[in-house]
This record gives structure tokens, sequence and C-alpha cells, in this order.
């Protein structure tokens, strides 16, 4: 089992590699942490936190969006790919379970984002230290939001995956991810908070808002983060909500979300026919 699963780490390697998923991955977040660790710890003083748990807000803020994107652009065709280049026939010609399949792709992708991830969040944090000695004391919180990233790329790679699996064509499954990454992303934040606006501090905003917050795996990731990293001053909108949920509920989604996403995926590979 666990040859046949490193086999498909390494094919999966083979592919992203000449894609240059890992450069375009590691640019991505080489630049965009390189660009808010010199604007966004700038009002480290006025705060009173150190430089680099400052910037970890900000690379909190830049990961919600980035590194789900990242991850479906990764995922999209890993399923809709190989049907349309007739590969996946071949492939489960081979004495390999499905749920093998996709634990290689998975481990694979995850680790071309940990590079990313490594490369980014290593930039910024060397920049803020280089600029502040005491920004030492802020590598707490970036290791915490190295390995919540980690999750949530491995979140959002389940369900490209499982995107992959309901399309056909790579073009449709493209679609369906960014999509989705809007929706996620993008649009659930909006609609809550419009919806927050309009009760006025009713039952949505007292119960269901904060439940709908964590069942979105991008805002349960951002909530810890701040939550954890008592940053919650320095947010606003949704992630100024971080104050009011319970630090073990936020955990508790970013663990859960992973095995769903595997499982979701999984289900969905298991009804596709080559």
């Amino acid at each position: 089992m666990i040859a046949r699963i490193i086999a498909t780490v390494i094919y999966e390697a083979h592919i992203a590699r000449r894609n240059r998923w890992v450069l375009i991955a590691v640019l991505l977040m080489v630049i965009f942490s390189l660009v808010l660790s010199a604007v966004g710890s700038a009002p480290s003083g006025q705060l009173g936190a150190d430089r680099l748990s400052i910037t970890v807000v900000s690379l909190t803020s830049l990961s919600v969006y980035l590194v789900p994107l990242v991850a479906l652009l990764m995922s999209f065709d890993a399923v809709a790919g190989e049907v349309e280049r007739g590969t996946l026939p071949l492939l489960l010609t081979y004495p390999v379970a499905r749920w093998e399949v996709i634990a290689g792709k998975l481990i694979a992708h995850t680790g071309i984002l940990v590079i990313a991830l490594v490369a980014g969040y290593g930039v910024a944090a060397l920049m803020a230290v280089a600029n502040d000695s005491t920004a030492v004391a802020g590598i707490g919180s970036l290791w915490r939001l190295a390995w919540t990233s980690t999750l949530l790329g491995a979140t959002f790679l389940g369900i490209g995956y499982a995107l992959s699996s309901l399309s056909r064509r790579a073009s449709g499954a493209a679609g369906l991810a960014i999509g989705l990454w809007l929706g996620l992303v993008v649009l659930y934040d909006l609609a809550l908070l419009a919806a927050v606006v309009a009760d006025d501090g009713g039952i949505f905003t007292m119960r269901v808002f904060p439940t709908a917050l964590l069942a979105n795996p991008a805002d349960a990731f951002r909530l810890f983060n701040l939550t954890a990293s008592q940053a919650t001053s320095t947010a606003s909108g949704v992630g100024g909500a971080a104050a009011s949920i319970a630090l073990w509920q936020s955990l508790l989604s970013v663990l859960l979300w992973p095995i769903l996403a595997l499982g979701l995926a999984t289900l969905a590979f298991r009804k596709v026919e080559p």
C-alpha cells in the first residue's frame, strides 16, 4: 500500500514540475509575502506588538485568499485531466485502490504547497527579524500560521479533486474551481456581513453567524489564527468576530475540514468511469 502511494506521489510530482506549479506557487507566495512584510508591519510600534506578529496578521489575510486559490489551481485537473489525456484507464488497471490514488495526489500537491509556504513565510520572517531584533517573539505565531495554512491548502486540494471528479473535462473543472473559490472565499463573507447588517443584532447575528463562520474552512482558518495570536484588535470585517468564538471551536473546524474534504474527494472519485 505504502509503495503504491509513494509511486503516485512521484508521478504527480513529475507532472507538477513539468507544469511549473512549484515555481508558480513559490513565486506567488514570496512576492506577496515580501509586499505584506514591508507594508503590513509598519504600525507595529503603535500597536505595541513585535514586527513579525503584525506581519503574521497580514499574512493571514493573504493566505485566506491565496492558499485556496493555489490549491484549487493545482487540483482542478487532477482527475479530469487524466480522463482527457487518456491516462486514467491505464492508471486504474494497476492494482491500486482509488483512495490510494487520491492520497498520493494529496501528498504530492501538499508538499508543493509546503515548499511555497516555507519560502514565502520564511522571507517575511527574515525581513521582520532583520529590521527588528525583537521580532523573534513572533516565531510561534508564524509557525501556527504555517501549519494551519497547510491544512487549509489540503482542504481545498481535496475539494478540487472532488470537483475534478465530478467534471468530465478540465475546462469545466477549472470553471467550477474558480466559482467555488469566489463563493467560499469572497462572496460568502460579503453575504454574511450583509445579513448581519440586515439582522441588526437579532437571532442571526447571535446564533447563526458564528456557526456559519466555522462552517467555512477559510473563515475558520482566519478566526483561529487571529484568536490564537490575540490580534483581533487589528482585524476588521468578519475577522473582527474572532473574539466572540472560542479558540477550540475554530481549531476543531480547521482540523476536521481536511478529513472531510479528502473523504468527499474519495467518494467522488469512486464514481468516475474512465
